[in-house]
C-alpha cells in the first residue's frame, strides 16, 4: 500500500506577508512636481517616498500620525554588513 503525498511537500517556501499599500493619484503643478522631484534627488529618495516622508513629518507635527502607521518601507540595498559570506568562486 502506498503512501499519500503529502500536500505541501515540494511547495514553494512560504513568503512573509507584506504590508498592504495604499495607491492614490495625485495631480500636482509641473513646477511643484520639478521642485519636489530635485528635492527628493538630493535627500537620495524617489519622488513617491519623498511625498510620503513629508506627508508623516507633516502629520507627526500635527499629532495626527496614527499609532498603527508602521515604519516606511526600506527599499534598495541591504545595510553593509548584509552581504552574504562564504567561500568565492575561483
Amino acid at each position: 500500500m502506498t503512501v499519500p503525498a503529502d500536500p505541501d511537500e515540494g511547495a514553494a517556501p512560504a513568503r512573509r506577508p507584506q504590508q498592504q499599500r495604499k495607491q492614490v493619484l495625485l495631480r500636482l503643478d509641473p513646477a511643484v512636481h520639478e521642485a519636489l522631484a530635485r528635492w527628493a534627488g538630493d535627500e537620495l529618495r524617489s519622488a513617491n517616498a519623498q511625498i510620503e516622508f513629508l506627508l508623516r513629518r507633516a502629520l507627526a507635527e500635527a499629532g495626527r500620525l496614527p499609532g498603527g502607521a508602521g515604519p516606511i518601507p526600506r527599499r534598495g540595498r541591504p545595510p553593509g554588513g548584509a552581504a552574504p559570506t562564504g567561500p568565492t568562486p575561483d
